[in-house]
């Protein structure tokens, strides 16, 4: 079995373990070779509250490369902000399949030392 398709099998599993609703939406994390993504997700109405990632602006400007620990600790504390001024103060977590080390956790500690409750 190849990555992708081990990536895709545990994603499937955890997803159907992990849902988010309008009191405790779902933070999901997509993580490519180049950059990460982080989205707070009501799966209910499936729409997207907050997101944030390496490409925006406010964090492209503070980062060299999208594909450091550094750049994910950078997305997890905007995404924590955001999700607070949103009134979002609790979400699931959803590793998207990776297992949670390096720039995932990374990314999760900013979150939760933001003040994002998992």
């Amino acid at each position: 079995m190849s990555n992708k398709e081990s990536i895709k099998k545990v994603k499937k599993r955890i997803r159907s373990k992990v849902k988010g609703s309008s009191e405790r939406p779902r933070l999901a994390i997509f993580r490519s070779n180049t950059n990460i993504y982080a989205q707070v997700i009501d799966d209910v109405t499936g729409n997207t509250l907050v997101s944030c990632s390496t490409l925006d602006k406010e964090v492209k400007n503070k980062i060299s490369s999208g594909n450091t620990c550094e750049a994910s600790i950078f997305v997890g504390e905007i995404i924590a902000k955001r999700s607070i001024e949103n009134k979002i103060t609790s979400v699931n977590f959803d590793r998207g399949g990776r297992i949670y080390h390096g720039r995932i956790k990374a990314l999760a500690d900013a979150a939760k030392k933001e003040g994002l409750n998992f």
